[in-house]
């Protein structure tokens, strides 16, 4: 499928995460590369319309995005970069070298220089690029890179039989929506690195000690009356059960940041209405139905493992939050919400959107 490069310079990171060098992600770039399983077939008419039209609709949807949420306003338009799969993990990984430090001149570490480490991402990569529609990625390029993926929204649009053009225009309101989140709020993408640099804060902790939050918090799952927490569900849950609490409160922080992120995108997208996109009611439905689908047993592993079936929540908790919150107070005062880490809502104010309201709106 002929596409735009992805490739985008990073900008320079003056701080080095305790990340940097475990993994070799340029080992990840290529592993994945060889991995990825093709995309639909197409003939070159169709992959190339599509090309030109999820290029033409990301630039269409930022009137309606800007308009919808009140941010951004006045603010150059970047071009997106319509990638295929490959080109999707050559941006990703990428994006992880800047995240986590390793464009700083550190070198691979550990067993191998972090190849072994880059093989498993690369791996990892290679099964996320058939699921991802598209992605902004706020640490390349001058301003952000906003990627779109072809051959998974043509996958996509096919197997829900929706409106080809609806459906791009649908994606990319989602997708600008997150572009910008981060031009509004450049304090976002150092709030993320901050964060991950906290996770990447090891201790010398006693191993019992480790041993011990997590049998904790396998007793408390087997506990009827135990937590019912989404955060303390799944493989993320037991993440969280084996961390000191520095490093718990970075992830909660993290979990916070990207439900706010998903929900409010997911929000605007429905928010635009049927003047911008007529059959937006069609998709939504035919959509959700599609998020909600069984997978098979390998499959739910590999989702829990890689946290899909966690981001899958934030779409849907974070919409109610975001939902709520504008019904009752209006975009205008939401999106107080970008000033700072302060106004973000807390890990327990995304199912209780009024305590949001009553400590940062008073």
């Amino acid at each position: 499928m002929p596409v735009k490069s992805a490739a985008a310079s990073a900008d320079e990171n003056e701080d080095t995460s305790g990340f940097a060098g475990a993994v070799d992600w340029s080992v990840a770039a290529r592993t994945g590369a060889k991995l990825v399983r093709p995309g639909p077939a197409t003939s070159r008419y169709t992959a190339e319309a599509a090309v030109e039209e999820l290029a033409a609709a990301s630039i269409r949807a930022e009137g309606p995005v800007r308009e919808t949420t009140g941010l951004a306003d006045g603010l150059p338009v970047p071009d997106a970069h319509v990638v295929d799969r490959a080109g999707w993990i050559a941006a990703a990984a990428s994006s992880m070298k800047h995240l986590t430090g390793d464009d700083d001149g550190t070198p691979p570490s550990g067993l191998l220089g972090g190849k072994p480490a880059g093989l498993q991402a690369g791996a990892m990569l290679a099964f996320l690029s058939s699921a991802i529609l598209g992605q902004y990625d706020p640490f390349t390029g001058e301003n952000g890179t906003l990627l779109l993926v072809a051959p998974n929204v043509i996958a996509v649009e096919r197997a829900l039989r929706v409106s080809p053009s609806d459906f791009r225009l649908w994606v990319c309101l989602h997708e600008v929506t997150h572009r910008v989140q981060f031009s509004s709020a450049p304090w976002l993408g150092g709030y993320m690195r901050e964060n991950v640099g906290v996770l990447s804060d090891g201790t010398d902790e006693p191993l019992s000690d480790v041993a011990n939050r997590l049998s904790g918090a396998l007793k408390a799952r087997k506990n009827p009356s135990g937590s019912s927490k989404s955060e303390d569900a799944g493989i993320v849950g037991l993440l969280r059960a084996t961390q000191p609490q520095p490093q718990r409160d970075a992830i909660d922080r993290l979990l916070v940041l990207g439900t706010l992120l998903e929900g409010h995108a997911d929000h605007v997208m429905d928010a635009v209405g049927p003047a911008v996109v007529p059959t937006v009611a069609q998709i939504r439905g035919a959509f959700d139905q599609r998020r909600q689908r069984k997978v098979n047993p390998l499959q739910r592993v590999i989702r829990a493992l890689l946290g899909m079936d966690a981001k899958m929540a934030q779409y849907v908790r974070g919409k109610a939050f975001v939902d709520h919150v504008v019904a009752a107070v209006g975009m205008e005062r939401f999106n107080t919400v970008w000033t700072g880490p302060d106004t973000l809502p807390l890990l327990s104010e995304i199912e209780d959107p009024d305590a949001w309201i009553a400590r940062v709106l008073g």
